[in-house]
């Protein structure tokens, strides 16, 4: 059983995304869902994923932010991260994604 909520929200054309507990190979399934949810029932513009209310990310969870990165580009969405804490941040930094994603410090910023 995965250890994962999320909330998602709404702000204008902006999605908010906002998991929290475990990000692992147990609940990336059910984040996954939720985005796809998100993006084919609303006329979304971009995206955030507020990683803020993570205690754990594992690798599994790092696919599908990535994924979800290279889905909103090509369909010209803009996506984003909120930065989680640094056990959750420092999956992105080891992997050097941290330079290659779109962080914000709040989920206004894309709205």
């Amino acid at each position: 059983m995965a250890n994962l909520q999320f909330e998602t929200t709404r702000n204008g054309k902006v999605a908010v995304i906002a998991p929290t507990g475990e990000l692992d190979i147990s609940g990336a399934a059910l984040l996954q869902a939720e985005i796809d949810r998100v993006v084919e029932e609303h006329d979304v513009g971009g995206m955030v994923l507020d990683l803020r209310g993570l205690e754990f990310m594992d690798s599994s969870g790092l696919r599908l932010v990535v994924l979800a990165d290279m889905q909103a580009r090509e369909a010209g969405r803009r996506f984003a991260l909120v930065r989680g804490d640094e056990t959750v941040h420092r999956v992105f930094e080891i992997t050097r994604m941290s330079e290659r994603l779109d962080f914000v410090d709040d989920p206004e910023e894309l709205a």
